[in-house]
């Protein structure tokens, strides 16, 4: 049974590279938000995430990485975007339990009913994704996987650079 619709792109990489590697699922989560090339994820990752070939990638290097481009921001193939590392509010679900107030980790079906418009990096147990208005961008095997917890999550917001005021015209 489907439970969650699938983009079928995140699969999709269809060049060398990709054919090659294993434990890759940040770079096509990364290439995917960002409509990049695999190459241009896999370079990213490498240099920004410290990853090695055919390796997953640490998750602590993640997060230390996503703060700081929370303030800089990143560019990719021309590209630019801003980071918003996403808050306990917006990946826990709140509970009252007697009387007591407690949260828990948002399951991925309740990560994507509260957050249907924008473009994330979902970071689950072992895996990373992208949730891209509402639909999920994973391996297809992974759409009847909606409890899975989410861990952390971030936001990729794409500058609109055409609209900028240019002096020297």
């Amino acid at each position: 049974m489907n439970y969650l619709s699938v983009n079928e792109k995140y699969q999709s990489f269809n060049s060398p590279l990709a054919k090659g590697e294993k434990n890759d699922c940040v770079v096509r989560s990364i290439a995917s938000a960002a409509d990049i090339s695999y190459r241009t994820a896999h370079e990213f990752c490498k240099k920004s995430f410290g990853r090695t070939d055919k390796r997953g990638t640490n998750n602590m290097n993640i997060v230390a990485q996503m703060l700081m481009a929370e303030v800089s921001g990143i560019e990719l193939e021309g590209k630019k975007f801003s980071v918003r590392v996403l808050g306990t509010g917006e990946i826990k679900n709140r509970y009252k339990l007697k009387g007591e107030v407690i949260f828990r980790k948002k399951t991925l079906k309740s990560f994507i009913d509260t957050h249907k418009i924008g473009t994330y990096l979902v970071m689950i147990a072992n895996h990373a994704l992208t949730v891209k208005d509402g639909e999920v961008y994973d391996w297809r095997s992974n759409n009847s996987k909606p409890t899975t917890k989410v861990m952390a999550a971030y936001e990729l917001i794409e500058k609109d650079t055409s609209r900028q005021l240019n002096l020297f015209e």
